[in-house]
């Protein structure tokens, strides 16, 4: 899932139409996530999951009403993309018949429910709450590690598994242990009404996957199941 947020981040910036604006990250979140909604019901190998990338950023841009993103530049800025990934080859031209029906099997498979609630609202107001805190120094530091994590995460399981709240605990949690700075949430962490075993279980699920980004060699894993992906055409079936 690493290598498939990363592509979908990339895509959804590099996608876009001249003169539209920059991507918001919450459209990149979004789209992340019915990417994991889609595939942990279904295999890679029944859809391309290319086709389903691009969907799913084409679907959040309406959902999140960022603004209609053109399907046909999504698809055709795929081979661009992947000039990260130089090993990878995709040809896009098989694949335009089939966007449409990417979106409508991405859309069946998420039963409409297309609203997506992240982290980032609650993780607003609890940095706000330890901002007010007099003896924490030097926040904007602080507030930006604590935002990075919570964006690593959708890498993870957590938008699965977590509901927002716990994540941008957990996001806090993290970000304060990468920076040492645990003393700064020690009187805000006893305030909260929250179950910190799921809490903890969040933040364990956000180490584990610093560990395994950190020692995932994407040129030597992606390529062999890269390999192994539906060759549809002229577009998705079940």
């Amino acid at each position: 899932m690493i290598f498939w947020a990363n592509l979908i981040q990339t895509l959804a910036v590099e996608g876009i139409q001249q003169g539209h604006p920059k991507t918001r990250m919450q459209v990149i979140a979004t789209a992340i996530v019915y990417f994991k909604r889609f595939y942990a019901r279904r295999s890679y190998k029944d859809v391309d999951p290319l086709l389903i990338a691009c969907a799913s950023v084409f679907l959040a841009s309406k959902v999140e009403e960022h603004g209609l993103m053109s399907m046909s530049n999504l698809i055709k800025t795929v081979p661009n993309c992947l000039k990260k990934w130089p090993n990878l080859t995709y040809d896009a031209s098989s694949k335009n018949s089939g966007l449409y029906d990417a979106e409508f099997i991405l859309v069946e498979m998420l039963d409409c429910c297309l609203v997506v609630y992240h982290p980032y609202r609650p993780l607003t107001t609890m940095l706000q709450d330890i901002a007010r805190d007099p003896t924490v120094k030097d926040v904007a530091p602080f507030e930006e590690q604590c935002w990075k994590v919570a964006n690593d995460s959708l890498r993870s399981d957590c938008s699965l598994l977590y509901p927002p709240h716990i994540i941008a605990i957990a996001s806090i949690i993290v970000g304060a242990e990468l920076m040492n700075r645990e003393k700064d949430i020690k009187m805000w962490l006893p305030e909260l009404s929250v179950d910190f075993e799921k809490v903890y279980d969040c933040v364990n699920t956000i180490f584990a996957m610093y560990k395994t980004w950190k020692t995932f060699d994407e040129k030597e894993h992606v390529k062999p199941l890269f390999d192994k992906l539906p060759k549809i055409n002229p577009g998705p079936t079940f």
